[in-house]
């Protein structure tokens, strides 16, 4: 859900792809311990994208404008539509959706407790820093993914319309009132701590998607990379911070 201009990752300056990063699904497939490794991997996104069709569902509820309740509805429906694809997808390859969402749930749902937000802007920033932080992960664990579940992968991440939505909203809410400003960076301060934690605890409970990204799996990843990974994720952050018009 983030904003086409400030999204920069790693496949923007990729090199060319090698090892399983070149290899179709069918080939790369054959290692049982990178299929689970995408079993894991979208088992995990479909349920995140389940869980944010349902929280923009109840931001809709917020929403001050009928416009606005209406633009919400409509990203509802395509993150729904990002559910389906990988559900379609774990079927697909003869993965139960629903057993390969299951170990995820828990950790999500503490993170969407943990994180509720108080009223609609705080919603809107939660969507678009949370979900970003979300998806420029999966983006870097992408670039390392065969050919085919990479496709799949980068196309449920496009942008719903959220973020310019939440950027244009959030910032005509600061020009009103500017100290909102300092709710709202304190809140995103949180909301990136509780993401990136969130992310390392599911990623440390799972042996398949470890493996994947300190490089026993996929192509390329060592632990001084993963490092380097957290820290571009942070930038991108700290630009989306900037286009919210907050301080990070």
């Amino acid at each position: 859900m983030e904003t086409p201009d400030t999204a920069k990752t790693a496949t923007d300056e990729a090199p060319a792809p090698t090892g399983i990063a070149a290899q179709d699904w069918e080939t790369a497939a054959a290692d049982p311990k990178y299929r689970a490794a995408v079993v894991d991997l979208l088992g995990a996104l479909a349920y995140g994208e389940l869980a944010a069709f349902e929280r923009l569902a109840e931001d809709a509820k917020l929403a001050p404008t009928l416009g606005d309740k209406a633009a919400l509805a409509k990203m509802a429906s395509a993150e729904f539509h990002h559910f389906e694809r990988l559900a379609d997808r774990l079927t697909a390859i003869d993965a139960d959706p629903t057993a390969s969402m299951d170990p995820f749930a828990q950790a999500l749902d503490d993170f969407h407790r943990q994180t509720a937000p108080s009223d609609w802007l705080e919603g809107l920033v939660k969507a678009y820093v949370g979900d970003s932080i979300a998806s420029d992960f999966y983006r870097e664990v992408a670039a390392r993914l065969d050919t085919d579940t990479r496709g799949l992968v980068l196309a449920v991440l496009d942008d719903t319309g959220h973020g310019n939505f939440a950027v244009e909203k959030v910032r005509a809410a600061i020009e009103a009132e500017p100290r909102v400003g300092g709710r709202l960076a304190l809140w995103a301060r949180r909301l990136m701590g509780e993401a990136l934690s969130q992310a390392q605890r599911v990623v440390a409970d799972r042996d398949a998607l470890s493996t994947m990204l300190v490089g026993g799996v996929a192509d390329g990843f060592d632990l001084a990379e993963v490092g380097r990974m957290f820290s571009r994720i942070t930038e991108a952050h700290t630009k989306r911070m900037a286009a919210l018009g907050l301080a990070a």
